[in-house]
């Protein structure tokens, strides 16, 4: 009777050591086939967007964006391949603004790229749309920033 005993501990160790390699560090997925990001389609958008609608579309060749802050404050930190207008500027440089793009505003916390994008409607642009909160909700959503 005892053998019988002695081949239970022996059974069960063996299933464990089994049971351990087959769960044991699961094999890398293949990576899966690379998908064309999402388009989005410019003209649903609306005139204020969030960041994150503002990330969705920025590598797009038809979106221009365009910070209103000054100097000083556009070397502090800046979205990737934003051109610099500064407010002040805006009146005199409307002609940089291309009416064939869709043109996105942005400044420290959304107030004066609200007034550019206004401003800028009140002018016939009617591609220009604002970024909610700025260079400030940009960087609260961890999204890239360069000096």
């Amino acid at each position: 009777m005892k053998k019988p005993l002695l081949i239970l501990p022996v059974l069960f160790l063996t299933l464990a050591l089994i049971l351990t390699a087959c769960g044991g560090a699961a094999a890398p997925a293949a990576p899966a086939a690379e998908k064309p990001a999402a388009t989005v389609d410019l003209a649903s958008l609306p005139v204020n967007l969030t960041v994150d609608q503002v990330a969705a579309i920025m590598n797009n060749p038809d979106v221009v964006l365009i910070d209103v802050r000054q100097p000083e404050e556009y070397n502090q930190g800046h979205i990737p391949n934003v051109k610099l207008i500064p407010l002040d500027q805006l009146p005199d440089r409307m002609n940089e603004i291309p009416k064939d793009k869709f043109v996105v505003m942005t400044c420290r916390s959304g107030n004066r790229s609200n007034q550019a994008t206004q401003f800028l409607r009140q002018h016939g642009f009617d591609n220009v749309h604002n970024m909610l909160g700025g260079i400030i909700a940009w960087q609260n959503a961890n999204l890239p920033v360069e000096k």
